[in-house]
């Protein structure tokens, strides 16, 4: 027996299939190929079967169509029928509608009508109603029986709910008010004495008589003014039994005061009313409101010398209180209501409150304490060396006061005064900068009766480096402060922009109306709009990437200090050589026309040597690289940086040399070309000899650049070519000279253009 269903198989192995048939041979005695010719003839014969199955079903198929055929053709009349009769069913559907509408407008009306009669009754019957129980009532309250009183007034409540329409409905609600206020009046002495006995079984019966004349609103309100004298009461007992106490002890045994009341009374109040959260929330908040914190925080702040430190020691206590009301307030709401929340807000806001108008101050007390702390950091001494070791110390110094404010401006406002803080940041650097300067130029009056001397030229050259090193460590400590700031920035306020983000902060569960959780928190430390409005944009152009610097105008103002500074060494290095320059127009040589009383006129250039002015000035640059190297072959970054964001003068904005001494060459090399060919142009008149010893100047001071390395200007260049151009050949050279250079040379040749 084979098994043949394998052949249906999708993944039909043909292979397998064979070795499968001779593995289950059972007769082992067959010949393989005896048993492999009659698995052949059974697969044929199988074969066989299968196409006479095949055709056998197939004609009957061909047979069954013709019927097939004649059943379809009879649904299909079968379907037209039946729409012919839903088209008439549909026409007399719109018949009958059309006949009816009026009818059926009839009984609309008189359903109308019948309602209104109803309405009408009923109305006459409560009018009824309300005469008959305003006529008695006068007796009910003779009587004093509260409940009898509570269930008259209640339906007289019900019935003035029928006569919404009555044109005497307002002098109506109004006699009835006055009724509940001879009621609440009476009870008034009993509901007292229940809040203050804490008997629960009478502030149940009174809530449901309030509950029944619609006036819990005023059952909450006795509740509250009870309890708020109670702890007003303690508040003042605490302030004249421990007066020689600080306020921080007093707030906080006030705080734990109000945390026990709100345990003891939120157990007590679930007993009595149905949703005693907001209650017993309202009454922390009145109970708050109801002590003048304020003036006893500006008090305290009065006897203390650092008041911001004052001022966070006492809204920590505040914060620490508020979070343990917000927990257990969230512990107590198992379903987070609107309700729950404005209570809670308003709670919160309570609580914050004697801050606020010291966060508005904040900018101008953080000036305040930041300038105190300036103070403080000395940055002049009556020496040179001194000084510059005072400025360099004064850095971490600096950075240090900066990144306390940044904690202080956390821990005060929880990161909502940052705009406050940043503004006073940037007063407190600028007047840094300005004392900077300030010593800067204490150094230039010390450094000006000495700098005829080589020795201490580069003394004070050496110093203004260390200078020049302490504007690179200001510039890379600003963006370091920039990036803490920011980093400050998104992990204390930012997170709020974001509600899914889960914390543990004040402000988790406060989301009333539209606004967001950071406007929320916000509003706890901020009262102005325009200044919760500037917090949310900053953090969001954080957010979204838009300021990659909170600190940008205090590093521009460093990198002018350090372009400034580094104008003052170059002074430094370069008073020499312009010491040998000044008066160059000036000299007697330049209207000689012979040395020594010989003519020279016709001598070659080669055999005149350069002068005393120029030799001396080659001499001095050939010098440079061996006092620059010292001071700026180190591997500095600060130096680097310093130069990256102060450019050298008369240098052009391009990448730093692998070695800043060649950049300091290069300006020195310029500067002395510039100044050199300033005053060449001044030269009133130039002999033919004057004008070859001034070319021979000229050469050998491009040659002292050239065993520099360095190259040749292109202003002293023209003036080069110009003096060695021939009077005849003049005007063709100066055809693309510049016109300033072409008459002044031309004027002191004496050649005419």
């Amino acid at each position: 027996f084979q098994d043949y269903s394998k052949f249906l198989d999708d993944n039909f192995d043909a292979k397998e299939w064979v070795n499968t048939a001779f593995r289950s041979q059972k007769d082992q005695s067959v010949n393989k190929d005896q048993y492999a010719t009659t698995l052949v003839m059974k697969l044929q014969m199988f074969i066989q079967e299968v196409n006479n199955v095949i055709e056998e079903s197939s004609q009957q198929a061909v047979q069954n169509l013709p019927r097939v055929m004649r059943e379809l053709d009879a649904v299909k009349q079968e379907s037209a029928l039946l729409q012919d009769q839903m088209k008439m069913v549909k026409q007399d559907i719109q018949k009958v509608e059309q006949e009816t509408a009026q009818s059926m407008q009839m009984l609309l009306q008189l359903d109308s009508i019948k309602s209104r009669l109803t309405a009408a009754a009923e109305g006459l019957q409560e009018a009824d109603n309300w005469t008959t129980l305003s006529a008695d009532v006068e007796e009910v309250f003779q009587s004093n029986d509260t409940d009898a009183i509570t269930a008259k007034l209640s339906r007289m409540q019900t019935c003035l709910q029928m006569l919404v329409d009555t044109p005497d409905y307002a002098e109506r609600c109004g006699h009835l008010e006055k009724l509940k206020n001879r009621l609440e009046a009476m009870l008034s002495p009993q509901l007292v004495a229940a809040f203050n006995s804490q008997s629960i079984e009478a502030a149940q019966k009174f809530t449901r008589i309030f509950c029944d004349i619609d006036r819990l609103p005023q059952l909450y309100k006795y509740y509250h003014k009870c309890h708020k004298t109670n702890l007003m009461s303690i508040w003042n007992t605490v302030l004249e039994a421990k007066a020689d106490d600080s306020l921080t002890d007093w707030m906080t045994e006030y705080y734990d005061l109000l945390l026990t009341t709100w345990h003891s009374q939120i157990k007590w109040c679930h007993q009595v009313f149905t949703d005693p959260v907001p209650i017993v929330c309202d009454l922390i908040t009145e109970a708050l409101s109801s002590i003048d914190l304020g003036t006893c925080i500006t008090k305290h702040l009065s006897q203390r010398k650092d008041s911001l430190v004052a001022l966070t020691e006492l809204k920590e206590i505040s914060e620490r209180f508020s979070k343990s009301m917000e927990q257990s307030v969230e512990a107590h709401a198992k379903v987070e209501q609107l309700e729950h929340t404005k209570s809670l807000e308003r709670l919160m806001m309570m609580i914050y409150a004697p801050y606020r108008p010291y966060i508005a101050k904040y900018k101008s007390m953080e000036e305040a304490t930041l300038g105190s702390d300036l103070n403080n950091v000395r940055l002049d001494d009556s020496e040179v060396f001194e000084t510059v070791q005072l400025l360099a110390a004064s850095v971490n110094k600096l950075f240090n006061i900066a990144k306390e404010a940044n904690e202080r401006c956390q821990r005060l406002s929880n990161g909502c005064g940052y705009e406050f803080l940043l503004d006073a940041l940037k007063t407190y650097f600028i007047s840094y900068c300005r004392e900077f300067r300030r010593v800067m130029v204490n150094i230039k009056e010390k450094c000006k009766g000495s700098q005829n001397q080589d020795a201490e030229d580069w003394t004070l050259f050496q110093q203004s480096l260390r200078i020049i090193q302490t504007c690179g460590d200001l510039i890379m400590h600003v963006d370091e402060l920039d990036g803490n700031i920011i980093s400050s920035i998104m992990h204390t306020i930012a997170h709020y922009s974001n509600p899914s983000s889960p914390t543990k902060d004040v402000g988790k569960v406060r989301l009333s109306g539209k606004r967001s959780v950071l406007h929320a928190q916000a509003c706890l430390f901020l009262s102005n709009t325009d200044d919760i409005a500037n917090l949310e944009s900053l953090v969001s152009k954080l957010e979204e990437g838009e300021t990659p610097s909170v600190l940008t105008d205090i590093k521009k103002e460093f990198c002018r200090l350090s372009e400034e500074v580094h104008r003052f060494s170059f002074d430094i290095v370069f008073a020499q050589l312009k010491g040998y320059l000044t008066d160059l127009a000036h000299m007697e040589i330049w209207m000689s026309k012979s040395a020594g009383g010989a003519l020279t006129s016709d001598l070659p250039t080669f055999s005149l040597s350069p002068q005393e002015y120029i030799t001396k000035i080659g001499q001095y640059m050939m010098t440079l690289p061996q006092h620059l190297e010292p001071f700026t072959m180190q591997d500095n970054p600060a130096v680097i940086v310093a130069l990256k964001h102060g450019k050298l003068p008369y240098t052009d904005e391009m990448e730093l040399p692998e070695h800043t001494a060649d950049l300091w060459l290069e300006s020195i090399s310029r500067g002395t070309m510039h100044f050199y060919c300033e005053e060449i142009l001044k030269i009133h008149e130039l002999t033919a000899h004057a004008t070859k010893q001034l070319t021979t100047d000229i050469d050998y001071l491009c040659n002292v650049l050239d065993d520099l390395g360095l190259h040749m200007s292109e202003t002293l260049k023209n003036i080069d070519t110009l003096l060695k151009t021939s009077a005849e050949d003049y005007h063709d050279v100066t055809e693309n000279m510049p016109q300033r250079l072409a008459h002044a040379i031309s004027s002191m040749r004496r050649i005419d253009l």
